[in-house]
């Protein structure tokens, strides 16, 4: 009898704990469930969304193969609108522009590139997009638009690339000198042996000595 006291007196004791403390351990585990459910709940979405993305991204690679311009204007739209958060947005807006400025068409190829840069995000993207974009814009003579996309720090990796740029943007204004600058600072950064330098270095003879014109 008497342990049965004790029992009684156990269960009384967690009787009254509960009923002072038990809605508030309902609700904490009721909040940890639903984060447990909200992140799994994410995640997944996150992983549906990326495989949608990923096959959206597909279609417009089949679109460029195919040379289909008004599918690589569509898919790529589609990409920007409903997948923007996922980096597949930003390859596939890169993908259309070169596709469409191998096509000639330099406004479309412009609009992607603009969204690139202006999106924001992954900065090896930004920063080709503003490459790719700056060459369309020089060739537009968009010229202080150009000098503007090109006007940011960049890391050592691209600091040649730009400064290439730069020189392609000075030369195209009749400002020799400043191209033989520039170009001579990308062969700096770029060193002798790589492709890209041999074609600086062209450009740089084009332009003949220093003091020939300006």
């Amino acid at each position: 009898m008497a342990y049965d006291l004790e029992e009684q007196e156990r269960l009384d004791d967690f009787k009254a704990f509960w009923n002072k403390h038990g809605n508030t351990i309902l609700t904490v585990l009721t909040v940890v469930l639903l984060a447990v459910a909200a992140w799994r709940g994410w995640a997944w979405y996150e992983s549906n969304r990326s495989a949608r993305a990923a096959a959206v991204y597909h279609q417009l690679k089949v679109a460029v193969d195919e040379a289909d311009a008004e599918r690589i204007r569509s898919t790529a739209q589609v990409l920007r609108k409903d997948f923007s958060a996922t980096a597949y947005a930003r390859m596939g807006s890169l993908v259309a522009a070169e596709a469409q400025a191998v096509a000639g068409a330099n406004d479309a190829a412009i609009e992607n590139l603009r969204w690139v840069v202006d999106k924001g995000g992954d900065e090896i993207f930004v920063l080709v997009a503003r490459l790719r974009l700056a060459s369309l814009l020089i060739e537009s003579q968009a010229w202080d638009e150009a000098a503007r996309v090109l006007d940011v720090e960049t890391p050592s990796a691209f600091a040649g690339l730009y400064a290439d740029r730069r020189g392609d943007l000075a030369m195209a204004q009749g400002r020799k000198d400043e191209a033989r600058a520039a170009y001579g600072k990308a062969l700096e950064t770029l060193g002798p042996a790589t492709p890209i330098a041999r074609l600086v270095q062209l450009k740089l003879d084009s332009l003949g000595s220093t003091g020939t014109g300006s």
